[in-house]
């Protein structure tokens, strides 16, 4: 990929749809925590942002969100269709790329609802958009087994977040600079904790799919619920929030030093590329002490 198919404009949109999705995180990890807190409703993303309604600069913060998720959601559906991060053509890039796609356009509706309720329109409530979907499928041939898969897609989406976080696959596109390396214990709790969530969302919409009831998909607000329903659920609640506030760092993280590596070049150190040199040295170090 030559860096002429990656403009210099994108880097800029990226860093500001982080910045938005980020702003979103924050919304949502503060009511989750504040539901475990008091014991009131956890509601989604759509719940977060209509608690600026009413606010001090509410609607202009609702606006200036929804142009940023707006960017990002171009961000994704750029970035897989001239393959920004170099996922390349073979079957596990193609399903990269698919997934980035599809990033955008949740994002890009995202977007729509912060529009909407800065208009003073009402927005989705929670698992109103995984219903619609389900409903959807279900009226398709063999459309029990499509919503199926959907869940099972969809967990195996929360679950690449999890494995994203352990195997320190972000690291691969992350500048390493002191701050990015000490805001990491953050990142990779933040991506487990999004993972979760998702991964629950996916078993709804199985157990949707096998009710071939389309009101048995739910979605944050019902992810939440479902994780203080177990016990000690306030706590499991309350970590989860904290979870998905270190979500909102990893998005700020990655707005300030993702690089595309389609516009960065190979001689950006990463953390990844640090980690393997760090390695590497120590490697030496001990076979030196050895012989």
């Amino acid at each position: 990929m030559s860096q002429s198919r990656a403009p210099a404009w994108v880097v800029p949109m990226m860093r500001v749809g982080y910045s938005a999705r980020g702003f979103t995180y924050i919304l949502l990890g503060g009511l989750v925590v504040s539901a475990a807190l008091t014991g009131g409703q956890a509601g989604g993303t759509g719940t977060a942002l209509a608690s600026l309604k009413g606010e001090p600069f509410g609607n202009a913060i609702l606006f200036a969100l929804s142009a940023g998720l707006v960017a990002y959601a171009l961000w994704r559906f750029i970035c897989a269709g001239m393959d920004l991060e170099r996922r390349g053509h073979d079957g596990e890039g193609v399903i990269a790329r698919l997934g980035q796609a599809f990033s955008g356009a949740v994002y890009a509706g995202l977007a729509v609802t912060a529009a909407r309720l800065a208009m003073g329109s009402g927005g989705s409530g929670g698992g109103q958009g995984t219903q619609t979907l389900a409903s959807w499928l279900l009226q398709q041939p063999m459309g029990k087994w499509l919503v199926i898969g959907a869940g099972v897609i969809t967990i195996g989406a929360g679950g690449y977040y999890g494995v994203k976080a352990l195997k320190e696959k972000y690291k691969e596109n992350m500048r390493a600079t002191p701050t990015s390396e000490k805001l990491d214990p953050m990142v990779k709790a933040g991506l487990i904790a999004h993972g979760i969530v998702i991964a629950i969302i996916g078993g709804f919409l199985c157990y949707a799919g096998w009710t071939s009831d389309p009101s048995d998909a739910q979605g944050m607000t019902q992810a939440f619920e479902a994780v203080r329903s177990q016990p000690h659920g306030q706590l499991l609640l309350a970590v989860l929030g904290v979870g998905l506030l270190g979500f909102a760092v990893y998005c700020f993280v990655e707005a300030r030093y993702r690089i595309v590596p389609a516009r960065a070049g190979d001689d950006v150190q990463t953390l990844a590329t640090k980690a393997k040199a760090k390695a590497r040295r120590e490697g030496h170090r001990v076979a030196s002490q050895v012989g």
